[in-house]
Protein backbone atom coordinates (compact mmCIF):
# COMPACT_ATOMS: atom_id res chain seq x y z
CA UNK A 1 0.00 0.00 0.00
CA UNK A 2 1.28 3.15 -1.01
CA UNK A 3 2.02 6.09 2.07
CA UNK A 4 -0.32 8.47 0.03
CA UNK A 5 -3.28 6.21 0.74
CA UNK A 6 -5.46 5.91 4.34
CA UNK A 7 -8.44 4.28 4.83
CA UNK A 8 -12.29 5.77 5.71
CA UNK A 9 -14.61 4.66 7.34
CA UNK A 10 -18.28 5.55 7.67
CA UNK A 11 -20.23 4.62 10.11
CA UNK A 12 -23.63 5.19 11.94
CA UNK A 13 -25.39 3.37 14.79
CA UNK A 14 -28.92 1.86 13.72
CA UNK A 15 -31.99 4.01 14.84
CA UNK A 16 -33.59 1.64 17.18
CA UNK A 17 -30.76 1.21 19.16
CA UNK A 18 -31.19 2.06 22.83
CA UNK A 19 -30.02 4.46 24.64
CA UNK A 20 -27.92 3.17 27.22
CA UNK A 21 -26.34 1.29 23.98
CA UNK A 22 -25.57 4.31 22.43
CA UNK A 23 -23.73 5.46 25.56
CA UNK A 24 -22.03 2.41 25.95
CA UNK A 25 -20.94 2.51 22.31
CA UNK A 26 -19.73 5.91 23.14
CA UNK A 27 -17.86 5.12 26.01
CA UNK A 28 -16.17 2.35 24.42
CA UNK A 29 -15.07 4.08 21.16
CA UNK A 30 -14.31 7.97 22.20
CA UNK A 31 -13.68 7.47 25.74
CA UNK A 32 -14.79 9.66 28.80
CA UNK A 33 -14.17 11.57 31.27
CA UNK A 34 -14.82 10.05 34.69
CA UNK A 35 -15.79 11.94 37.58
CA UNK A 36 -15.89 10.95 41.45
CA UNK A 37 -16.69 12.01 44.46
CA UNK A 38 -19.09 14.88 43.23
CA UNK A 39 -16.75 15.79 40.84
CA UNK A 40 -13.55 16.37 42.84
CA UNK A 41 -11.94 14.42 40.90
CA UNK A 42 -10.96 13.59 37.12
CA UNK A 43 -9.91 10.63 35.35
CA UNK A 44 -9.88 10.30 31.61
CA UNK A 45 -11.17 6.84 30.33
CA UNK A 46 -9.16 5.71 27.68
CA UNK A 47 -11.70 4.37 24.50
CA UNK A 48 -10.61 2.40 21.49
CA UNK A 49 -9.23 5.71 19.09
CA UNK A 50 -7.56 6.69 21.97
CA UNK A 51 -4.57 4.10 21.03
CA UNK A 52 -5.26 4.24 16.71
CA UNK A 53 -4.08 7.01 15.24
CA UNK A 54 -7.01 8.32 13.16
CA UNK A 55 -8.77 11.49 11.86
CA UNK A 56 -12.00 12.43 12.83
CA UNK A 57 -13.52 14.76 9.61
CA UNK A 58 -17.44 14.71 11.15
CA UNK A 59 -19.56 12.58 13.54
CA UNK A 60 -20.03 9.33 11.65
CA UNK A 61 -16.41 9.75 8.99
CA UNK A 62 -12.54 8.90 10.23
CA UNK A 63 -10.02 8.29 8.56
CA UNK A 64 -7.00 5.28 9.95
CA UNK A 65 -4.59 3.38 8.29
CA UNK A 66 -5.28 0.56 6.78
CA UNK A 67 -4.05 -1.84 9.21
CA UNK A 68 -6.54 -0.63 11.90
CA UNK A 69 -8.79 -1.38 9.56
CA UNK A 70 -10.25 -4.60 11.17
CA UNK A 71 -10.37 -3.66 14.08
CA UNK A 72 -12.23 -0.58 14.22
CA UNK A 73 -14.68 -2.45 11.50
CA UNK A 74 -14.71 -5.20 14.03
CA UNK A 75 -15.74 -3.03 17.25
CA UNK A 76 -18.74 -1.01 15.23
CA UNK A 77 -19.72 -4.50 13.91
CA UNK A 78 -20.18 -5.46 17.56
CA UNK A 79 -22.80 -2.52 18.23
CA UNK A 80 -24.62 -3.50 15.10
CA UNK A 81 -23.62 0.00 13.59
CA UNK A 82 -23.70 0.53 9.71
CA UNK A 83 -20.17 0.18 8.21
CA UNK A 84 -18.70 1.88 4.79
CA UNK A 85 -15.15 1.33 4.19
CA UNK A 86 -13.65 2.92 1.28
CA UNK A 87 -9.58 3.33 0.47
CA UNK A 88 -8.84 7.13 -0.06
CA UNK A 89 -5.71 9.30 -1.16
CA UNK A 90 -4.55 11.43 1.73
CA UNK A 91 -3.90 15.08 1.53
CA UNK A 92 -0.93 16.48 3.40
CA UNK A 93 -2.88 17.47 6.44
CA UNK A 94 -4.22 13.87 6.93
CA UNK A 95 -1.06 12.05 6.03
CA UNK A 96 0.83 14.16 8.74
CA UNK A 97 -1.98 13.50 11.57
CA UNK A 98 -1.92 9.84 10.61
CA UNK A 99 1.81 9.59 10.86
CA UNK A 100 2.71 11.81 13.73
CA UNK A 101 0.06 10.04 15.85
Amino acid sequence: MSKNRGTIILYRIRTKTTKSNTEKFCREFYGYMDKSNYGKYQYRRKGLLDRIPHVKLIRGAIIIKKENCDEITQFLKKFNAEVHVRTIILVKKDKKQLINE
